[in-house]
Formats: C-alpha cells, structure tokens, sequence
C-alpha cells in the first residue's frame, strides 16, 4: 500500500521546570501510515502519544527523526506538508463560538482556499450527516459538547485533506451522542476514501472504525498489527470456567496475583472466572489454583475478548507481539 505518512526515528525530551530533569517523551518512534486506511494511535496516559500526534500536525519539533506526509518533510516545508492533514485536537478549540454553525463550516473552508460557493452543497450535505441542518443559525457557544463536537469533524472533512486527524473524537459525550458520532464515522469511512488517525480511550471507536493499530508505551511503539490480528490473537487464549462452588479468600487472592486481568463474579451457589491466559500451558497454573480446596469446575468455553482487554493485556504486559 502507498505510505502517506512516515515517521522516522523521532524522539522527543522535556525539561522539568522545577528540577530540570530531562524527561524522554519519545524515543525513536517510526511507523508508516497507508493511503486510505483508519490507523488508531493508542497508548496510555504518558506513554509519549500525544506528543506524537502533535509532531504531526506540526505542533512540536521533533528532537531527532523525521516526518513525511505525502513525501514532504514536515520541518523543511511545513506549510506545503500540513495542507494534507486536517486534525480536531482534544482540548483546543476548534471553532469560532462567536459564529454559528454555517458560519463555521464556511469560514474554515475559506481559510483552506475554497469558496463559499464552491463548498455550499458539500456544506449542507455534511449539515444533514451530522444532524446540525436544524442547528445551522445557532452561535456555537451555545451548542452542547457532543454538536461542536460533530460540528468540529464536519469541519476537518470540509478542508478536503488527504488525511484526517482525530483526537479523542469521543471524550466526554454522553453514550446517545457517542454512539451517533461512531455511526457518522463509519459512514464516512465507508463512502469516501479518506485517510483517517484515529486516537482514542474509547476502545468501541477502535474495534468499530480502525484497520490498523500503533500502540504507544513508554516513549516507543510496542504494537503495529492490524486490529484483526489482535483480536485473534488473545481470542483463542480467553476462557470463561464456571465452578460449582465459590473460591476462598486464599484462592482469589492467588488468581489474581497470577492472573491480574482476570474478572471473578459469584452468587451463592457458584462462581465465574474469565481468564486470559498468555500462554497455553498458564491454564495449569489456573487448575493448580482449584486444586488447593479440589473446587468443582463445572464447564470451561472460549470467550469473546474485546480490544480493550487486548489494549490492557499489551499495555500491562509491557511487551511486543510479533504477529506472522
């Protein structure tokens, strides 16, 4: 696939204000990005994510490495390099709260180079898909979270880039509007042949929209595989075992020291273990634990996992997973 995006060996360090400790951020991260696919960029709270993305939009300098999109160097020619890439970052405003919602749509269009007139059926079109046409002569000020929001997206698709950055896209609207947002986005990913970044907590984003993910921790990349392949690769070692009776204290409290991800529910009459297991012999680690009372395991079943338990899993494991 054609790379509209690379990312070579950038590093990047902080300097503490008050102790002058030298902080690393990221350290010698590179990772291609394909035309047309929808990457999500993870990592954990620290793990050098964000500051990755801003080196892309060209918000921070990289220290050490390079950044091409669409085979311009981000630091040699800025400009020409950012009007492929269009981003809604979390925590900036992204919008003039002193227009309405039209006004917007139209005015960061302008600012991309197209016309009022050259933008106006591609404007109403997007009013209609985001469900803000009933909202156009409103001031966005006065718009909830989850419209400016939908209004923010409906602007970076205006621009017309070849790439689409979104951070966080979800953060902190309510499930309805999550989910509304989710739907548009898979619309939009299906239609148009649009490049899209996404980075996300919400992992119901990721397993929905992403072909491929870039799991960020520490400072560098230990994940790059489609989400496909993740999916697979933790579904086959995920059970669920059903005991006819409940584990003592004793046992809980070994299961999750060996087993710190696994969920254990129980009534009185029976308890559930749901274990991931790492690797294929860890289950007579899991038996070893029901022999110390010979507790009755009633039935053991494969299980689904989803990719926040494959987010976890990779994040606490602190390790790379070669997948062939």
């Amino acid at each position: 696939m054609e790379k509209i995006i690379e990312v070579r060996g950038v590093s990047k360090q902080y300097t503490k204000r008050k102790t002058k400790e030298i902080v690393t951020a990221v350290n010698n991260v590179s990772f291609d990005v394909h035309r047309g696919e929808v990457l999500g960029l993870l990592g954990p709270n620290g793990a050098g994510k964000t500051s990755t993305i801003k080196m892309i939009c060209g918000l921070l300098q990289a220290d050490a490495g390079s950044i091409h999109i669409n085979g311009l160097d981000i630091n040699k020619k800025r400009l020409k390099a950012l009007r492929h890439i269009s981003a809604v970052l979390e925590g900036n405003r992204n919008l003039y709260w002193r227009l309405t919602v039209k006004e917007n749509l139209e005015y960061f269009a302008g600012n991309r180079g197209r016309s009022r007139k050259e933008v106006i059926e591609e404007v109403d079109k997007l009013l209609e898909q985001f469900h803000l046409k009933e909202k156009e002569n409103e001031l966005v000020q006065g718009l909830s979270r989850g419209m400016q929001q939908k209004l923010a997206i409906a602007v970076s698709l205006l621009a017309n880039t070849e790439v689409i950055l979104l951070d966080e896209p979800t953060l902190g609207l309510d499930v309805e509007i999550s989910y509304e947002l989710r739907e548009i986005l898979k619309q939009i990913v299906k239609e148009e042949n649009r490049t899209i970044i996404i980075s996300s907590h919400d992992m119901p984003v990721v397993q929905e929209l992403c072909d491929r993910t870039i799991i960020i921790n520490k400072g560098t990349v230990v994940v790059d595989e489609k989400v496909e392949n993740l999916l697979n690769l933790f579904q086959t070692k995920a059970y669920s075992i059903k005991l006819g009776e409940r584990l003592n204290s004793r046992q809980k409290e070994e299961l999750l020291l060996t087993f710190p991800l696994s969920t254990y529910t129980e009534n009185s009459l029976q308890a559930i273990v749901d274990v991931n297991l790492e690797r294929s012999e860890d289950i007579y680690k899991l038996f070893d634990i029901f022999k110390m009372e010979a507790t009755l395991v009633e039935s053991i079943d494969r299980t689904t996992i989803d990719f926040e338990q494959v987010f976890l899993q990779i994040v606490k494991g602190e390790k790379q997973y070669a997948i062939v």
